[in-house]
């Protein structure tokens, strides 16, 4: 299944009227976990880690709309990509 079918699931999206948005907040994801030190291939690969799909999902739904666990989505968040920055499978440290 693709990123984008995985992440509308995730946000109990079922239209394609917001693929769009979904789309850019998916690559939005994808570079703050690259700012964050994970390397390219960790995060534009054709086969994502389980972890990585995982934080592109709940950056999504925090993201998305107007959340009302938006504090709690985002402590998540942190959570997930401040694990994955330490860890050398996900970075070049």
């Amino acid at each position: 299944m693709a990123l984008l079918d995985d992440v509308k699931i995730a946000l109990r999206v079922t239209t394609d009227a917001y693929n769009s948005e979904i789309s850019g907040l998916i690559e939005s994801a994808k570079k703050d976990l690259q700012i964050a030190g994970l390397t390219d291939d960790v995060t534009t690969s054709e086969n994502l880690d389980p972890a990585v799909v995982t934080a592109i999902k709940t950056y999504c739904k925090m993201n998305f709309g107007n959340p009302s666990n938006y504090d709690n989505l985002k402590s998540s968040y942190d959570e997930q990509k401040a694990q994955m920055s330490m860890s050398s499978g996900y970075t070049e440290w």
